[in-house]
């Protein structure tokens, strides 16, 4: 019913933290239906999750938060499956290593 109410207003940007957090398949199912059917509308969607298969599965790139900071930004989140495990880890890649010495600092 959150969802419905916010989505009605047909929001420019929405801001979903943990979405399918608790429910059912079906409920996670539509959620997600939801939140793709408003990325094609335009709407920009900042999706915060702990579940990387839901994250992988929404998102049209993957920003890796580690200890508070953005470690990198991936814009092929299936190709560096490895990548973003590692660094959510804490571990550096060869790719957050290029971006720090670039002078970048990952981003």
């Amino acid at each position: 019913m959150i969802l419905a109410r916010e989505l009605h207003a047909e929001p420019n940007f929405i801001v979903a933290v943990q979405p399918t957090r608790g429910l059912d398949i079906a409920a996670t199912e539509f959620v997600h239906r939801r939140l793709l059917q408003e990325r094609d509308r335009g709407t920009g969607i900042l999706l915060i999750s702990t579940d990387l298969p839901e994250v992988l599965s929404l998102s049209d790139r993957v920003g890796v938060l580690y200890n508070g900071e953005l470690v990198d930004v991936v814009s092929d989140p299936e190709a560096h499956l490895g990548e973003i495990g590692l660094m959510m880890a804490g571990t550096r890649t060869a790719r957050t290593e290029a971006a720090s010495s670039s002078g970048n600092g990952g981003r």
